[in-house]
């Protein structure tokens, strides 16, 4: 029986994330914590804190070894955390004098932390992937779409033409942003952890630092001082899949409000379909990522007190860590992976984007019609002059530049206003802003 909701067979479709799953599993953990503890021994057989022989044998043996994650269950259950059963189940495995000298001034959460490291650093292989493909796919349709004029919204409000190709780059332009965090990230955050029982490796002092390195080596890990109570990478991490979640979130939000049905401006993805009403295409993936952005909303606060532990080391906080960061882990996979789709499925319905440009008679425009008077009369003169255009404009059903340019003030003045109202002239600020989103938008493999 699977509760979870990226598990569960009936919502893992929607929350759930089946490639990230699997690094992130019980096994993947079990595997890894098994990995670090031979690269621990060989580590330490290299800097001679154990034989040599033995450190081969220990690293040879675990190589072959396979340890169930059921069978750690009880003594997790009892030592709060699974290294003890497990170091215990490898030395029965290994055997002889070299079980002996296994997780020789190791402390649990070494171990743990280690292992946790090598996963997030796998994960993060996929996160990036898939959010180059979003991208690459945004910045695809911004260009397709670079001419394409919409009605903005500003407050919900239709405000000025734009072009649907800027829209679509304000959706690229925090993503693009976040990427550029992520060697930042991982500089901080796949660091080795070896400390010992208190953080200070006072078990194989004057050693520590020495093993600490070539463990450091040995995982292909940076070296660093124990981190046993500094959670602030964990933080970190936790803060950039939020920074996923709203940004892709907002591009979920603006598909929902585009695809309504009286507006139909864009679609994205197949659709889902009503149990009563056939004429529906309901917006399941954007709305999966909205719920999925607002997750990892939530989880922030959770993160956030988990990275205050007590004194050198804290069981406590320690599981709440455990509990939050591999579900927000999966929630970015499956955002990532619905708008991976969304961005490549993305198109527009031009005949009502104009219908939508069409509404209010006109008075799209009145920003540049405003700018336009400007330019032969005072501003407050124009001003007045709108307001008494959009009013009549609201009245009558007359166009607003009809209705401007029947007012006396302004029939004297000549205006050319097609230039002021021209697809080309309105779209040519768009371009150039989304081109400029993108300009240093180079994924690795355009690098030269």
């Amino acid at each position: 029986m699977t509760v979870s909701a990226f598990e569960n067979p009936l919502l893992s479709g929607l929350f759930g994330d089946a490639e990230l799953a699997d690094l992130l599993c019980a096994e993947a953990q079990v595997d890894r914590m098994i990995a670090v503890e031979a690269a621990l021994a060989r580590a330490q057989g290299r800097t001679g804190v154990i034989p040599v022989r033995a450190a081969q044998e220990i690293s040879d043996a675990l190589g072959l070894c396979s340890v169930a994650p059921a069978d750690l269950t009880r003594g997790t259950a009892s030592a709060g955390v699974p290294v003890p059963a497990l170091v215990a189940a490898l030395r029965g495995q290994i055997g002889g004098e070299a079980a002996h000298w296994l997780h020789w001034g190791a402390t649990s959460q070494d171990i743990v932390d280690c292992a946790t490291v090598l996963q997030l650093r796998d994960v993060l292989a996929v996160i990036e992937i898939r959010l180059s493909g979003v991208i690459d796919a945004l910045q695809a349709a911004s260009q397709q779409h670079a001419g394409q004029l919409m009605a903005a919204r500003t407050r919900s409000q239709i405000a000025t033409p734009i072009t649907f190709g800027l829209r679509i780059a304000r959706w690229a332009q925090p993503l693009i942003a976040i990427m550029g965090e992520l060697p930042a990230l991982r500089a901080r955050l796949l660091r080795v952890q070896f400390g010992g029982a208190s953080g200070a490796n006072t078990a194989v002092a004057p050693h520590g630092a020495a093993i600490s390195a070539a463990l450091a080596e040995e995982l292909g890990l940076a070296d660093s001082p124990s981190w046993h109570g500094d959670r602030s990478a964990m933080i970190a991490l936790s803060a950039w899949l939020g920074q996923i979640g709203a940004a892709l979130g907002k591009l979920g939000r603006d598909l929902i409000l585009m695809g309504r049905s009286e507006a139909g401006e864009a679609l994205a993805g197949a659709g889902g379909g009503s149990s009563t009403m056939p004429q529906k295409a309901n917006p399941v993936q954007a709305e999966a990522i909205v719920s999925l952005g607002g997750f990892l909303a939530a989880q922030q606060g959770a993160m956030v007190m988990a990275a205050s532990p007590a004194e050198e080391r804290d069981g406590a906080l320690w599981g709440l860590e455990w509990l939050v960061l591999p579900n927000m882990l999966l929630a970015t996979g499956a955002a990532l992976r619905h708008a991976v789709d969304l961005a490549e499925t993305l198109r527009a319905r031009p005949e009502n984007m104009a219908a939508m440009l069409d509404l209010g008679n006109g008075t799209v425009w009145a920003e540049a019609l405003s700018f336009a008077l400007m330019a032969h009369m005072p501003r407050a003169e124009a001003q007045a002059c709108m307001k008494q255009a959009i009013a009549q404009a609201r009245t009558t059903g007359t166009g607003l530049q009809q209705a401007l340019a029947a007012l006396p003030e302004v029939r004297r003045l000549s205006i050319d206003w097609a230039v002021w109202t021209s697809p080309e002239t309105v779209a040519e600020p768009s371009r150039r802003m989304a081109q400029s989103v993108f300009a240093d938008w180079r994924p690795d493999h355009e690098k030269t």
